[in-house]
């Protein structure tokens, strides 16, 4: 899995229910339309630290999957390639 450090801006009242409202990408500002999904990655290793990842819709209609590790902070786009053959909406 491909991991592109990404620039988040988002929602954080309490740390765990902070969530993505825009990204930049490529100097590029996508607008989060809705959070389609989101789910925990609890087993922490040193490939896989605690994470939460969105699978979100920008305004533009445009899938992508973001990673955010709790224990740094930062934020990943998971290479648009790869998440669009992994999920899709219903």
């Amino acid at each position: 899995m491909k991991l592109i450090p990404i620039k988040v801006e988002s929602y954080s009242g309490d740390k765990s229910k902070e969530y993505p409202l825009s990204f930049y990408w490529m100097n590029v500002k996508y607008e989060i339309k809705e959070i389609a999904d989101r789910w925990y990655q609890a087993q922490r290793t040193p490939e896989s630290p605690i994470a939460d990842y969105f699978k979100v819709r920008t305004e533009s209609k445009s899938i992508f999957i973001i990673k955010h590790e709790l224990i740094s902070g930062q934020w990943f786009l998971i290479s648009p390639d790869e998440a669009l053959m992994s999920f899709s909406f219903n």
